[in-house]
């Protein structure tokens, strides 16, 4: 493509309402432009890493066994309220009626079209396994688009969903997405990390997301670098202790004490004078309207998730002030397990506590010396709080570390959420009824362009990894004035056409550090710049934007070098 030809506005000013590294450089290298709040326009070079991508997961998709669909963005209500989330899935479902008043939603996801599709023309087992994918458009009305293209109302995703006749072969499909997935983005030329994650609202038992490795990710993850074990934060897991023997006889006797004003964690610490880790945290949580009584160490962070997962709830959430006053008969700030009335649930971090701190239920008052059994009964010990950097590993027992992260798949094993909701069904081969079970497997393409913009740029702007590369090479004339450099740059770009290099002519009539800068913005993974000096030896410069190195090559070898390096870095991806 020549330079002077392609649509491709790029700027020097970092744009004032871009957030994040990747969201200024798609817009300084053009390959972006904002119609309005969450909504982008791809521009020609943007689209081409787009499409880049998604031949990456065809290739990959199809070699899996998937079979590519596509399936409309309109939704009808009907489905979602078979599925039960019509009530649930909250504010971001963009919801419409047409000109004969019927409802109708944006797809922000395709289960429930998926799963009616699939029930009205498979019937039996002998048409099972399938895998169904799509790359297309969702929407999601998010209250705060942020992030450019990260977090977006309308973006790509690529989304599968497998149907199963037994448990058995749906771990075996979710195991092929899983390696596909893998394949995706190693292709892709990404440093990436599979984490274990939590199903959130599209629901399912187990999953993983896909992170891609980046310090400015907006998530945090968890890895142990001695076995394989990943976790994003929220799904991170904290083992169970060995629990040690407790004696009774080292209980001192139960006291009550007067604490006017002080509610908080440091308040009370420096009143009773005793360290946040003699404390004991009562956090009053609303259930699907059942309240319970979570009890944590104070220097530790309930994680509402596991709280919501243990009991098995759909909706979890910190009790009001109201709700507070009523489970404990005491305002926020003097809850406690004494004589609470309500099911109580106690982190592993309070299993060997004894003579602790906790609030009396009673305004202005607290506990010393409360231990489990003798004051209170509990209903169980489990794992509720956040993981720290003190943690090992939950498997092997080493240190964790930490890290952050970008999110850009996600696969689930659904079971039969939808199926059975939605009735699904199949005849086995005894001629028996059985419900389809289900998993779910999608990957964010605007997003995952992104992500790779934010794991590989410097202060000039984008390095593409080649296979995500919008092109392959640039050839830069110095000076497109002489007519011995413009007829060896014609030659180079007509030789590389022909051997199938994607290679942009910059044949525009500017200074040469214009060019330079340009092609170290969009990130064209090799530069070839044809200049009178060097071509007077019948030699060109080959600079490799990654490593930022430079070096001459005959003209009559740039081709083949070229040729070689773009063989080597695909055939490392893959």
């Amino acid at each position: 493509m020549r330079y002077s030809e392609m649509f491709l506005p790029t700027g020097r000013e970092v744009p004032s309402d871009a957030e994040v590294i990747s969201q200024q450089l798609m817009i300084r290298a053009g390959m972006i432009r904002k119609l309005t709040s969450g909504i982008y326009s791809y521009l020609p070079l943007g689209y081409r890493v787009i499409r880049k991508l998604e031949q990456i997961i065809r290739e990959e998709m199809n070699k899996a066994g998937a079979q590519e669909v596509h399936m409309p963005m309109v939704q009808p209500t009907e489905l979602w309220q078979e599925s039960g989330r019509w009530e649930h899935y909250g504010k971001e479902l963009l919801r419409f009626r047409d000109r004969h008043d019927h409802e109708y939603c944006l797809g922000p996801t395709h289960e429930e079209v998926i799963t009616s599709l699939v029930r009205n023309d498979i019937k039996t087992y002998r048409q099972l396994p399938r895998n169904l994918y799509q790359i297309q458009t969702k929407f999601r009305d998010e209250v705060r688009p942020r992030f450019g293209v990260m977090r977006c109302r309308e973006f790509g995703m690529k989304d599968a969903y497998s149907f199963d006749v037994d448990e058995e072969g749906a771990e075996k499909s979710y195991e092929k997405m899983f390696i596909a997935y893998n394949n995706i983005f190693r292709r892709c030329g990404l440093k990436f990390r599979p984490v274990e994650a939590d199903s959130g609202s599209i629901g399912g038992k187990y999953s993983h997301e896909f992170m891609v490795m980046a310090e400015s990710g907006e998530d945090a993850m968890v890895f142990c670098e001695k076995c394989s074990y990943a976790a994003n934060l929220e799904k991170a897991e904290v083992a169970c202790p060995e629990r040690k023997e407790i004696y009774e006889d080292d209980w001192l006797s139960l006291e009550e004490v007067n604490t006017p004003n002080v509610r908080t964690i440091e308040e009370v610490s420096e009143f009773l004078n005793v360290k946040p880790q003699d404390i004991v945290k009562t956090l009053i949580f609303n259930a699907d309207g059942q309240q319970y009584a979570v009890l944590i160490r104070g220097d530790h962070e309930v994680n509402e998730i596991k709280v919501k997962n243990y009991i098995g709830a759909n909706e979890v959430e910190l009790a009001s002030d109201e709700i507070i006053v009523k489970a404990t008969g005491a305002p926020r700030g003097f809850a406690g397990p004494v004589n609470i009335k309500i099911p109580v649930l106690v982190d592993y971090s309070v299993i060997d506590m004894i003579n602790f701190v906790t609030g009396a239920n009673k305004e202005d008052h607290h506990f010393k010396n409360v231990n489990i059994g003798r004051d209170f009964q509990i209903q169980a010990f489990a794992d509720f709080r956040v993981v720290t950097k003190q943690d090992n590993c939950p498997r092997c027992g080493t240190d964790i570390k930490f890290a952050r992260g970008i999110e850009v798949g996600h696969v689930f094993k659904l079971g039969t959420k939808y199926s059975k909701a939605m009735k699904a069904g199949f005849l086995d081969k005894d001629g028996q009824e059985k419900i389809m079970i289900m998993g779910c497997y999608g990957i964010g393409i605007g997003r995952t362009v992104a992500a790779g913009i934010e794991q590989n740029h410097d202060e000039n702007g984008i390095i593409w990894p080649m296979p995500l590369a919008p092109y392959q090479v640039i050839i830069t004339p110095v000076n497109v004035n002489e007519e011995d450099v413009m007829e060896s740059a014609e030659n180079l770009y007509k030789s590389m056409l022909a051997g199938n290099i994607e290679v942009i002519f910059d044949d525009r009539d500017e200074r040469a550090g214009v060019k330079f800068k340009d092609a170290d913005l969009i990130g064209i993974p090799l530069r070839v710049v044809v200049g009178r000096k060097n071509l007077a030896q019948g030699k060109v410069e080959l600079k490799i934007r990654k490593t930022g190195e430079n070096k001459l090559y005959p003209l009559q070898e740039i081709v083949q070098q070229v040729k070689q390096i773009i063989d080597q870095e695909l055939q490392y991806s893959e």
